[in-house]
């Protein structure tokens, strides 16, 4: 625990169980005395992509009681929902009160979190709000590839691109090739523009391995960083998108990895259930070690 702005902070990893690898997170476990300004201020001091802040209780599932009201706050704004911040807080209160079934009241609505221990691992599975998907305009679209540098000529023509949402909205975009994913270097400012008119939290890049796997990239200029290491909303996001375009069953596990072309590798499974049209995000965690 590190003190920033004088709050105590915690510092977790969530997608990998290496805190070398994955998206790290602020953790802050209790928030209930600072207001938007200084929760802004702890998440650019300590520059990840998102910190998540426990600002008080909130709904519990009935059984156990264990229910937060949470924020995310990357190093610029606030956002309503962060998966990755989302899976690092619930591994550190599994870690202090055992693991177990958590309800996150968030801006973006109820997310249900699950921790479960196998041998040394905790593994926490997230279930997004209800998701929908909708279309990209040309213009928007042909700016979008604009800004990355990306030719239209190397997108997947198998996968079009749409707009996906499961707490916070993502423009899905899929590359024919693993090297063209790899190729990342766009245009920060111009990209990070038509975010905010699209009211945008990620670029989800993805190139499609198999059926089942996939790479992903998210670029986050709007959060004031290049790139997201491991993203569990926009994971839910994709989820729900391969599902409306039916290029997966109804029912699908899916692997996705992200990371690697940062150095920083993770892995997040995405579950999608028959007859729900929630999607459900699951990856381990660990705590990152501070230097004293």
């Amino acid at each position: 625990m590190t003190q920033i702005s004088g709050t105590e902070v915690l510092r977790y990893t969530a997608f990998s169980a290496d805190p070398e690898g994955g998206n790290p997170a602020g953790v802050v476990l209790d928030a209930s005395g600072l207001d938007d300004a200084a929760m802004l201020a702890v998440a650019a001091e300590l520059g990840y992509s998102e910190s998540a802040f426990l600002t008080g209780p909130g709904e519990s599932d009935g059984s156990t009681g264990r229910g937060y009201t949470i924020r995310y706050f990357s190093p610029k704004a606030e956002v309503p929902f962060c998966g990755h911040a989302t899976v690092a807080t619930a591994i550190a209160l599994a870690e202090r009160n055992g693991p177990g079934d958590l309800v996150f009241t968030t801006q973006a609505g109820t997310v249900p979190v699950t921790v479960a221990q196998k041998g040394a691992e905790l593994r926490a599975t997230l279930t997004s709000v209800e998701p929908h998907v909708t279309d990209v305009a040309a213009d928007d679209l042909a700016e979008a590839l604009a800004a990355l540098d990306w030719p239209a000529a190397d997108l997947d023509p198998a996968l079009p691109p749409r707009i996906a949402y499961a707490g916070a909205r993502h423009l899905v975009l899929a590359a024919a090739s693993r090297e063209r994913l790899a190729d990342l270097d766009y245009d920060f400012a111009r990209l990070e523009a038509l975010m905010h008119r699209l009211d945008l939290t990620t670029v989800q890049l993805v190139w499609r391995e198999s059926p089942t796997v996939f790479h992903v990239r998210d670029p986050f200029p709007v959060g004031g960083v290049v790139e997201d290491p491991a993203t569990g909303a926009a994971a839910a996001a994709f989820g729900a998108y391969l599902r409306e375009q039916a290029l997966v069953p109804d029912a699908a596990v899916l692997t996705l990895h992200q990371g690697e072309d940062m150095g920083r590798p993770g892995t997040l499974t995405v579950e999608l259930r028959t007859g729900d049209a929630r999607v459900r995000v699951s990856g381990t965690g660990t705590r990152i070690p501070v230097a004293e």
